[in-house]
């Protein structure tokens, strides 16, 4: 039965941030287990140290694709990327380096969801500071998924139980996005 639990692909966002932690924390519920079967992207000793940092009595298993994974409470299946060293992240601080790395564990989720080897994605907090001085000029997860996957006509919707928004704007400044408030623009957005 657990095989058609849906795969969900997790990039925990920036290393230095609050990512890892709540990733972790969030696997040690043993409900997520119930609903699908979550693979980290990530690096394996910083989320050893995340889970070492919250507490949690939670294992690691490193996998080299999502196929290898276990998918039981109790045990983190990681793909480790090996972008960093764990000992190099400080916390709090913003780096190219931490930018490079989650980065990448987004554009791993995307890539394994684009060759259909996972079913889903879901983000950590990314720091878009950190990203930016990697190299990488993006506003943030939307026009990263956008340009990855190349889609041209795309929007972020935020939903709560029945409750849905779709941004007219996004990752604008406040006079932007009050220009962008056009007609044409909110009916194309009401199509999503």
């Amino acid at each position: 039965m657990d095989k058609y639990k849906p795969l969900i692909g997790i990039s925990v966002g920036d290393p230095a941030g609050i990512g890892p932690e709540i990733t972790a924390k969030a696997l040690s519920l043993p409900e997520i287990y119930d609903l699908c079967r979550p693979l980290v992207v990530a690096e394996a000793e910083m989320m050893k140290e995340a889970i070492r940092f919250a507490n949690l009595d939670l294992e690691v298993q490193t996998v080299s694709s999502p196929k290898e994974g276990f998918y039981q409470f109790g045990t983190i299946d990681l793909l480790d990327l090996k972008n960093i060293a764990g000992r190099i992240i400080k916390h709090k601080v913003i780096s190219a380096d931490m930018g490079k790395a989650s980065f990448e564990y987004v554009k791993k989720v995307i890539k394994l969801a684009m060759a259909k080897e996972i079913d889903a994605t879901v983000t950590g907090p990314i720091s878009k500071e950190a990203i930016n001085l990697a190299g990488f000029h993006y506003s943030g997860h939307t026009e990263i998924y956008a340009d990855l996957t190349k889609t041209k006509d795309y929007a972020m919707m935020l939903m709560h139980n029945d409750f849905r928004v779709i941004h007219v704007s996004t990752h604008v400044s406040l006079r932007e996005a009050c220009d962008r408030v056009k007609k044409d623009r909110i009916y194309r957005n009401l199509w999503f």
